[in-house]
């Protein structure tokens, strides 16, 4: 199972918010660049980038930072955050992400995400399966659409998707543990599926139980800043 520990840009710095409010926002660093470094250094080979500016903006604002951890390491970057067109996801691989994720839009607008299926390919596209009680989230987790998680995953792997980052919208940032009866669900209904579970990693058990029902990742915030988690204590999965 991949460990991907997260970064959560605003202006410029490196955050985490609560259930993804704005207004609940923790700054744990002003050097992105410095913290991905650290990372490296503990053995981490992934990296989740999200600008949450962007994603308030609709349009990419940290893109520099994006560059500038590109530049001086070798982390496999997905990028996220106000990625609305084609040309802006142009832009987040120009800038180095090795795979982009495709947030509100896969909901509002199927047509254009399966166009960069095509146009990109399948492998650099990731679809962000964000849900509150089971249906998907939309619009920086603020609205809840019509969509239910399963039928969504069902949905896009049909049209080509192969890895979903399902954030559990509710668990996030509360350090209360994972969505671990709904991933197993969705392993049992999917296993095809590349599934990253999001949201609620708290303990080394929780990584654990992820990886035992077959998770394709982890992403780690919260715990890893507060450090509930350690990277010491990932190295055995690094």
């Amino acid at each position: 199972m991949n460990i991907i520990p997260a970064i959560d840009l605003i202006n410029g710095q490196c955050v985490r918010l609560t259930e993804g409010d704005f207004a609940q926002q923790t700054t744990y660093d002003a050097d992105p660049l410095a913290v991905a470094q650290r990372f490296e250094q503990q053995g981490v080979r992934r990296l989740h980038l999200v600008d949450l500016d962007g994603a308030r903006a609709r349009r990419p604002v940290n893109l520099p930072v994006l560059e500038k951890i590109a530049r001086h390491t070798q982390l496999h970057i997905d990028f996220g955050g106000g990625l609305q067109s084609e040309q802006a996801v142009r832009q987040a691989f120009d800038a180095g992400a090795a795979q982009i994720t495709a947030g509100s839009i896969a909901v509002r607008e199927p047509g254009v995400v399966q166009h960069w299926l095509t146009t990109f390919g399948a492998e650099k596209i990731i679809v962000g399966a964000d849900f509150r009680h089971n249906h998907i989230a939309i619009n920086a987790w603020a609205d809840q659409s019509e969509w239910t998680l399963s039928a969504f995953i069902g949905e896009y792997l049909e049209a080509g998707t192969t890895t979903f980052i399902c954030t559990d919208v509710s668990k996030d940032g509360k350090l209360q543990g994972p969505s671990l009866p709904m991933y197993q669900e969705l392993r049992q209904q999917y296993p095809q599926a590349q599934l990253v579970a999001s949201g609620g990693v708290t303990t080394m058990e929780d990584v654990e139980a992820l990886a035992g029902i077959g998770m394709h990742g982890a992403i780690i915030g919260k715990a890893l800043y507060e450090g509930t988690i350690t990277l010491e204590q990932l190295q055995s999965r690094l």
